[in-house]
């Protein structure tokens, strides 16, 4: 056990705190995960992603919301980057709807970025669970975020993008999970920008098209308990 700004963390590999991992899994996940928060082991079932671009629209916002508030009455853990925009949106619905959220970092555990999300960030070390694969000290660098949402992706058994532009970094996320052969949900309107390359191409690698929140249900796997707590 080490600690990050005052709070305890723990040193896991991603199949003590996922679970047995497949072939594939194994393949592209990091040799360790570092951990800080309230959480069991391994991680309950269902996780789902809520990701998105750092500048929503207020109808990016209101989705990110409602498909958040529907997955946590559904005993979803709601899984996001705590970047700015639709994942803040994602982790304080998840919160205030008495749910649990995970936040995977592209920093340290003791490091805060962005700034304004370091309030969330305690706030989910303590109550919730924060996972990072960068160890304490390790540079800020714009590629960890890159590398971030593949960790994203692993964790979570479904990953939906809810808004983002052409070099949105949450098209790493997508590939990720198409990649590992996760179900991965894009909101219609994504396909309905003209401007936007990236969401008919991940349809024709396996994305699904997401017209309402009430779709995800027949998509989560069952509940599945925890069998140690941390």
């Amino acid at each position: 056990m080490e600690s990050a700004k005052g709070r305890a963390f723990s040193t896991l590999t991603p199949a003590e705190l996922l679970g047995p991992l497949n072939e594939v899994e194994r393949r592209y996940a990091p040799r360790r995960l570092y951990v800080a928060g309230n959480y069991s082991l391994p991680l309950p079932a269902p996780r789902v992603a809520i990701v998105g671009t750092r500048n929503p629209s207020t109808d990016g916002v209101e989705v990110a919301t409602r498909v958040a508030k529907a997955l946590v009455r559904k005993g979803v853990t709601i899984v996001s980057g705590l970047a700015l925009g639709i994942d803040t949106v994602a982790h304080t619905t998840a919160i205030n709807e008495g749910g649990r959220t995970i936040a995977v970092l592209g920093t340290p555990l003791d490091r805060f970025y962005p700034a304004q999300n370091a309030r969330l960030q305690e706030a989910i070390m303590q109550q919730h669970c924060a996972v990072s694969e960068f160890p304490v000290g390790f540079p800020i660098m714009k590629k960890n975020f890159v590398i971030r949402n593949r960790t994203m992706a692993l964790m979570s058994n479904i990953s939906i993008i809810i808004e983002g532009g052409e070099q949105s970094g949450t098209r790493h996320q997508g590939w990720e999970a198409l990649r590992l052969g996760r179900p991965l949900f894009l909101w219609h309107k994504l396909l309905e920008n003209p401007t936007l390359r990236w969401p008919r191409k991940m349809l024709d690698y396996g994305a699904l098209v997401l017209e309402n929140e009430g779709e995800l249900f027949g998509e989560l796997p069952p509940p599945r308990e925890p069998v140690l707590v941390a």
